[in-house]
């Protein structure tokens, strides 16, 4: 089921138009770290892109990280969000895996 869905995804994005997207920093902490191998990422999403929309994104671009999608919190400029929440030109999206231990 990886990647099923990575290509219809990645070719959604309007190009050559003016003001039609955005561009944020998405962040990874903890687990998602480690399935993305990434700390951080600039990532350009379409304007009026909600958290929910930059999700999809990322899970097509990772589909590992499918694995916390259910469980994971996230923050818009370092205060807990939803993913209704609409992201704007250089915003910081956290993606926060549930805390594990014992």
């Amino acid at each position: 089921m990886e990647g099923k869905i990575e290509t219809q995804i990645m070719d959604t994005m309007p190009e050559g138009k003016e003001g039609s997207s955005v561009k944020i920093k998405v962040l990874f902490f903890a687990r998602a770290r480690e399935l993305t191998g990434l700390s951080e990422m600039p990532m350009e999403v379409s304007s009026g892109s909600s958290a929910h929309d930059c999700l999809n994104d990322l899970v097509a671009k990772f589909p590992s990280l499918e694995e916390i999608r259910g469980c994971m919190v996230l923050a818009l400029n370092e205060e807990y969000t939803t993913e209704s929440a609409i992201v704007e030109d250089k915003d910081e999206l956290a993606i926060i895996p549930p805390i594990s231990g014992g």
